[in-house]
């Protein structure tokens, strides 16, 4: 082996080395947020602790789960949309939020928002 040869391969392996510190570094955090995103589908606490501030909200025939969430987002009722996007999509009152005029609270988590915007379908 000549000297050019030994530093390209002094060089590839540093190279290989790098990739993998920086691919090693990638995955731990994207694991960290992985798990603190599924954290807080499970565990999201209201946006204020105490009673709150009530908010109104009215829900458009035509609004998807995501524009709901967009708007209790906006109203400061959630900090996520999607989050709320996919707790409804993993709740039990799955596509049964219905559209009407509500009063909701601050205090209040994403699931006790969406039993009662569920409660209208129920009763008739």
């Amino acid at each position: 082996m000549n000297a050019k040869e030994i530093v390209l391969s002094v060089f590839a392996t540093v190279f290989k080395v790098v990739i993998a510190v920086i691919l090693i570094m990638l995955v731990y955090r994207w694991s960290l947020l992985a798990y603190e995103y599924g954290q807080r589908v499970f565990n999201e606490p209201p946006v204020s602790e105490g009673a709150g501030r009530e908010i109104s909200v009215t829900v458009e025939e035509t609004a998807s789960v995501m524009e709901i969430g967009e708007l209790l987002e906006k109203k400061g009722l959630i900090r996520d949309a999607e989050l709320f996007w996919i707790q409804e999509l993993l709740s039990e009152y799955r596509g049964e939020i219905s559209p009407g005029t509500y009063t909701l609270s601050t205090a209040m988590r994403m699931d006790e928002m969406m039993e009662i915007m569920s409660q209208q379908a129920e009763e008739e």
